[in-house]
């Protein structure tokens, strides 16, 4: 158990009747007017101009209350946790896609777009972005680093992506997401949330190491402090729930005044925007090099969380809003869209199944990432690279008398072996 922070001084803009408090009624005010307006209209490409800003400044609430959140409980749970509250834009995102989709299926593609789009930002740019920040601290520190090494602790977080991504493959041959998947992704999830509460406790990250603004939050007395962490899911959950749909409508608007492909803005915009908070949590984490470790796990953790619970909200959002059990199906390009992304998740949790993270891996996947963006031609060849490269590192893996070290320390860690 965390032991409470000792308050100094509160937090500027929680004194006596705060004046925050009334900004964000103002703030929601204003949200709910312009939302409401632009949904009887239909949100027009204009429309970007407040609701991307909005989805940002949802999901850095959010962020900062899940940051401070999270040193109100035990660190495994916490950063599970963590990675979900981060997520959550993610969630409404797709959930209002899928909502859509219930009553359009040409927008069907569309929740495949924003979940394989967010999945590959995470590996392919968040990873490696978490790496070369620690090096280039550490060099700028004169510090010798040449990877990121995982505590033992992390083995199980590793190995838990195990059985969802397998499960994946069964979905990708079926080429359908149904109801009853979503009822084996859950489970897979509530195993992995089981995992976690069976660890050993580990060390608290020092309230000194937190983002200036949780930090503040956290120095406040206790029921201040819960009071602003409150404010903060309201506040963000608020102007999530009242920008969501004009944010996707005004997404699909600005595709089309642009010219671009409706598919690729929501298969990327929309995830790079609200995913946004999260990557400068990894950042923070990874500029200080020595809590660079607890940055990929929460990149490995919404990863997770994305391939189970994300993904398995789909078709209960969707039969739901169609008043029917429905099963999505997956067209030709859907299916390629889905496993190129289930190579790049493969390749990436076998490479961590080593418990650490090179200069090589990291920059071989966000290559690989980068190619297929550039040149989405090349999708089908980087997805035989992605295979092939996890098939070679499993041989080799495999021929060594140590094998993967995550594989040897996770029943330890779980069952207290040592």
């Amino acid at each position: 158990m965390s032991q409470e922070p000792k308050s100094t001084k509160p937090f500027p803009n929680f004194r006596g009747r705060p004046w925050g408090v009334s900004a964000l009624v103002l703030l929601f005010r204003a949200t709910h007017a312009r939302a409401a307006h632009d949904v009887a209209a239909g949100a027009s490409a204009s429309s970007a101009i407040w609701t991307f800003p909005a989805i940002i400044l949802s999901s850095m609430l959010i962020s900062w209350g899940a940051e401070a959140a999270q040193f109100l409980m035990s660190q495994g749970a916490a950063l599970a946790i963590l990675a979900w509250l981060q997520t959550l834009p993610e969630y409404a995102v797709e959930f209002v896609i899928a909502k859509s989709a219930a009553k359009d299926e040409a927008r069907t593609h569309f929740m495949i777009a924003n979940l394989t789009g967010s999945l590959r930002l995470i590996v392919g740019l968040g990873w490696p972005l978490i790496y070369f920040t620690a090096l280039g601290f550490a060099r700028k520190r004169g510090r010798s680093f040449k990877e990121i090494q995982l505590e033992d602790e992390h083995s199980i977080e590793v190995v838990c992506l195990l059985p969802a991504v397998l499960y994946w493959f069964v979905i990708w041959m079926k080429r359908s997401l149904t109801v009853w998947d979503a009822a084996v992704l859950f489970a897979i999830y509530f195993f992995y949330i089981w995992t976690l509460s069976k660890m050993p406790p580990q060390e608290q990250e020092k309230i000194e190491d937190a983002d200036a603004i949780p930090r503040a939050i956290l120095r406040n007395k206790p029921a201040t402090r819960n009071l602003i962490v409150f404010l903060l899911f309201a506040g963000g959950g608020t102007i999530l729930y009242f920008t969501a749909t004009p944010f996707l409508e005004s997404m699909l608007a600005l595709a089309t005044a642009a010219g671009i492909s409706q598919f690729v803005f929501i298969q990327w915009l929309a995830p790079f925007l609200s995913e946004f908070p999260e990557k400068l949590s990894a950042f923070n984490w990874a500029r200080k090099i020595s809590t660079a470790p607890t940055a990929v796990m929460n990149m490995v953790s919404s990863n997770f969380n994305q391939w189970t619970v994300l993904a398995a909200t789909l078709p209960i959002v969707f039969s739901v809003y169609s008043g029917v059990l429905r099963p999505i199906h997956f067209d030709d390009h859907q299916a390629h869209e889905i496993l190129l992304t289930l190579s790049q998740s493969a390749l990436g949790m076998v490479l961590l199944l080593n418990m650490n993270f090179s200069t090589i891996e990291a920059g071989g996947i966000f290559i690989l990432w980068l190619v297929q963006f550039i040149f989405p031609d090349s999708r089908q060849v980087i997805t035989v690279i992605n295979f092939g490269w996890a098939a070679f590192e499993i041989l080799r893996a495999t021929r060594s008398k140590t094998g993967f070290r995550a594989f040897r320390l996770a029943p330890r860690m779980l069952f207290g072996k040592r």
